[in-house]
């Protein structure tokens, strides 16, 4: 096999005025995605989607409380986080066939609006979800869940190329921020409709569909921006075999190549472990939480917006502070605290009594000042320890990786729910995700290991 090289121009390699307004315009539009695409995880994902699927089971269900998709018996309200748990599956088995075809032609954006668009038509179609139509329900989630996760792994995929390394930090920042208030802003205005719905001349059920595919229309609308401000660039490799012809399989060998090449870099992988590990009890809480309140302390659908938007208000400050902590004491004690925190949440969690909203509003606090800090800790805190020169392999095993296992906490959240029938012993099950990441994140060496990597050992790490 031979190996052509491709030179492609950095996002660093040139800093003249025209070539910084390109990149400044480029940047600009990259910036919207999140500020598209996040409106799916916090309306639709985190917050309607899963009391409502769970009560269209339940019309569906037998008279024992189960329903059975392809002949399985499930009870109803376990479906949710099966189907949630099969979308992650699904995105996995993608991920790297699409980030293959991506990487051989570098031709991104048209993959990145096929699947926008694929999660963003599913999404919309939620508004025909009425009745006990749960299976079509399962399977729009599925199509969403899955496209959102291949659509954002193109997304993060761009910003090497529009960033230089002293410019990643806080253009990801801003990317982060843009979401974060797109999610806050839309469910400021669901909480209007849902509140007022009479007054609307809509019942409660139009409404969280109509919340549902309005997310799945503003989620297509504003695609647009970043097609048309981000630009293709020809691949940095190509790969022939002798004969001139295409490889098979490229990005499986490119996959099994990294994979082996971590083996050299053992505490690297540790710490992928211990991030796997908690960064999926992180993402369980996120989308089950809803679910929680509503079926187990019988909270309304107008307080849990409420506790959504605070989470979403609270988590850029969090963010912000937990980056200062981090100055102070070091990325991994700042995680480790953090871990610590979500595990006396869930705990408390597992002893609110039954419509409690100003508990459930306490919780929700305490997780907005984690969450966001966690997840921007953890991927700074692995950026560290990536070998110089092998920073977008590694960080695609890090993308898939974060997908790869975060099925697993719905689907214990599901089987808890299943054999105990209490969502309190779902939602302190993931407790177990906490303790472990902790265990294990607190035997990394990680001033080794990033001088393992070849990397200078910053002050504070």
């Amino acid at each position: 096999m031979g190996t052509d090289t491709v030179r492609t121009a950095t996002a660093d390699e040139s800093d003249d005025g025209g070539a910084r307004a390109a990149r400044q315009r480029e940047q600009r539009g990259w910036y919207f995605y999140d500020w598209a695409c996040s409106v799916y995880s916090t309306s639709v994902l985190t917050v309607f989607l899963g009391p409502y699927l769970t009560s269209v089971a339940k019309a569906a269900a037998d008279p024992e409380g189960y329903v059975h998709p392809l002949g399985i018996p499930v009870r109803a309200g376990s479906f949710f986080p099966y189907a949630v748990s099969l979308s992650v599956v699904v995105a996995v088995l993608l991920m790297p066939l699409v980030g293959a075809a991506a990487d051989r032609s570098g031709r991104k954006k048209p993959l990145l609006a096929a699947a926008a668009y694929t999660g963003a038509a599913a999404t919309t179609a939620m508004f025909f979800l009425g009745g006990d139509r749960y299976l079509l329900g399962g399977l729009l989630l599925i199509v969403a869940n899955a496209a959102q996760s291949v659509a954002m792994m193109l997304y993060n995929s761009y910003l090497p190329q529009i960033a230089p390394p002293e410019e990643r930090d806080a253009v990801s920042s801003r990317g982060w921020a843009f979401g974060y208030a797109a999610g806050s802003l839309v469910l400021v205005v669901n909480l209007v409709l849902y509140l007022a719905h009479d007054s609307f001349g809509v019942s409660e059920s139009m409404a969280v569909r109509i919340c549902l595919a309005s997310a799945g229309l503003w989620w297509g609308g504003f695609t647009l921006i970043p097609l048309l401000r981000l630009r293709d660039r020809p691949p940095a490799v190509r790969e022939t075999t002798a004969a001139g012809a295409a490889p098979t399989a490229p990005g499986l060998r490119q996959l099994m190549a990294t994979l082996r090449d971590m083996r050299r870099h053992p505490l690297t992988l540790a710490f992928l472990l211990a991030y796997l590990v908690y960064n999926d009890g992180i993402q369980t809480v996120i989308s089950q939480a809803s679910v929680y309140g509503s079926e187990e302390l019988g909270l309304s659908q107008s307080t849990l917006i409420g506790a959504v938007l605070l989470v979403q208000v609270l988590a850029v400050a969090g963010a912000l502070g937990m980056g200062r902590l981090a100055r102070t004491y070091g990325a991994k004690r700042t995680i480790l605290g953090s871990l610590v925190a979500w595990t006396l949440t869930l705990g408390a969690g597992y002893f609110l009594p039954e419509g409690a909203p100003v508990g459930f509003f306490l919780l929700a606090a305490a997780i907005g000042l984690v969450l966001g800090g966690s997840q921007a800790l953890s991927r700074s805190l692995f950026s560290h320890l990536v070998p110089p020169g092998k920073e977008a392999e590694y960080f695609s095993a890090y993308e898939l990786s974060d997908r790869g296992m975060s099925w697993l906490g719905p689907l214990l959240f599901g089987i808890t729910y299943q054999l105990t029938g209490s969502y309190r012993d779902a939602i302190l099950s993931l407790v177990a995700f906490f303790v472990l990441g902790f265990v294990l994140l607190a035997r990394v060496p990680v001033r080794r290991a990033i001088d393992a990597a070849g990397n200078p050992v910053p002050e504070k790490i």
